[in-house]
């Protein structure tokens, strides 16, 4: 059963930074209640244009529509498990107002530049220096909990769940 609110833990860092990996373990072991939820799902279910150009025309509204959707799931009662990269200081400041009358938990997800790189080589399916670029997404953000994901991914869950089963109501400022 839903209850009033929705609570919101909030994945944040750049592309290649292990916020995926990070969210499938995280879901196993959360409460049962938890809905994940990206733009890459949005992205990955072919939901905006096909044509580039247009996609690209669009990309502002998308990401404005996105934000406006993670409270919209919340209002109705939905715990959410939320994956993002916040690209803008203009997005973090939006996304502050937009869920401040909800219990949000922000989690600053990092690796190295160079274990970045890593990464998105042997990914194969990524620009590299994508994650690099995305590295000034910590500046716009502030964290109930930051971790690094080349530590091992159980300490990791750990980590995030035993802070979120002690935390504080109220968000970072």
């Amino acid at each position: 059963m839903a209850q009033s609110k929705g609570r919101i833990i909030l994945l944040n860092g750049t592309s290649s930074a292990g916020k995926s990996t990070l969210a499938k373990e995280l879901r196993v072991r959360l409460e049962p209640q938890f809905h994940y939820y990206s733009s890459d799902q949005l992205a990955d279910a072919r939901f905006r244009p096909l044509d580039k150009d247009v996609r690209f025309q669009y990309r502002e509204a998308f990401f404005e529509g996105f934000h406006r959707s993670i409270p919209a799931f919340a209002e109705v009662g939905l715990d959410l498990l939320v994956e993002h990269i916040v690209e803008r200081q203009s997005w973090a400041d939006d996304l502050k107002a937009l869920l401040s009358p909800f219990n949000v938990f922000w989690v600053g997800v990092h690796a190295p530049a160079a274990e970045i790189e890593r990464r998105e080589r042997l990914r194969g399916n990524r620009q590299i220096g994508e994650g690099a670029y995305h590295l000034k997404t910590h500046d716009f953000c502030r964290y109930n909990l930051e971790i690094d994901t080349t530590q091992p991914l159980e300490q990791n869950v750990e980590t995030i769940l035993t802070a979120w089963r002690s935390r504080s109501i109220s968000a970072p400022d």
